[in-house]
C-alpha cells in the first residue's frame, strides 16, 4: 500500500513538473491544536504541538497540487496527562485559487507514528496504530515575497488509538495554522 502510494505520488510529480506553469518549494512551520474525536465518555482536552517541513506545489492555471512532508505534533490531554502521538505526515492537498492568492485546499494525509506515550497513559489497554489516514480541508493565502499562510483542519479516517480488550479508541482532530516561505 505504502509503495503504491509513493509511486503514484512521483507520477503524479513527474507529469505535474512537465506541464506545470509555476512551481513552488519551500519550508512551513504551524501550530498544533489537537484532540481526538470518537471517544465515549473521556474526559479529553486541546493539546498543543507543533509542525515543521517541507512543501512543493506544482499550479496549472487555478489548480495546484501540493505534496509535504511534515514532523507534526498531536494528540490530546486526559486527566491532566498529555498523550503524545507524533507523526511523520504526507498530506497531499489539491489547492483551487479562487482570486490571486487566496485558495482552497482538500486532500487526505497519510501518517506515520514516529513518537507515543499511549501505552503508558492507559496502562497497557491501548495502544497507537502504527499508520493513520486522515482528511484535509483549509484555506491558504500566497502573499508577496514567498509568504504562505494555511488554516487547516484535520479529521481522522483510521483510529489513532487502538484498543486492548475494552480500552479507549479515537480518531485524529487537528487545527493547524502555518506560515511558510517559498524559495521560487
Amino acid at each position: 500500500m505504502r509503495k503504491l502510494f509513493f509511486i503514484v505520488l512521483i507520477g503524479f510529480l513527474g507529469v505535474g513538473i512537465s506541464t506545470a506553469q509555476e512551481l513552488d518549494l519551500g519550508l512551513k512551520v504551524g501550530a498544533n491544536f489537537a484532540e481526538f474525536s470518537d471517544v465515549k465518555g473521556a474526559d479529553l482536552s486541546n493539546k498543543t504541538g507543533f509542525q515543521i517541513g517541507a512543501f512543493a506545489a506544482i499550479r496549472m492555471g487555478n489548480v495546484a497540487i501540493q505534496p509535504e512532508l511534515l514532523y507534526s505534533q498531536q494528540g490530546a490531554k486526559f486527566n491532566h496527562e498529555k498523550i503524545e502521538l507524533d507523526y511523520v505526515n504526507v498530506p497531499v492537498m489539491l489547492k483551487y485559487y479562487l482570486i490571486q492568492g487566496l485558495n482552497l485546499q482538500v486532500g487526505p494525509q497519510f501518517g506515520f507514528v514516529v513518537n507515543d506515550n499511549i501505552g503508558k497513559v492507559f496502562n497497557e489497554i491501548a495502544e497507537s496504530n502504527d499508520f493513520d489516514v486522515s482528511g484535509l480541508v483549509g484555506v491558504g493565502l500566497d502573499l508577496p515575497f514567498g509568504i504562505r499562510l494555511d488554516g487547516r483542519y484535520n479529521f481522522g479516517f483510521s483510529d489513532a488509538i487502538k484498543s486492548n480488550s475494552g480500552g479507549p479508541s479515537a480518531k485524529n482532530s487537528v487545527f493547524t495554522l502555518s506560515i511558510g516561505y517559498s524559495f521560487l
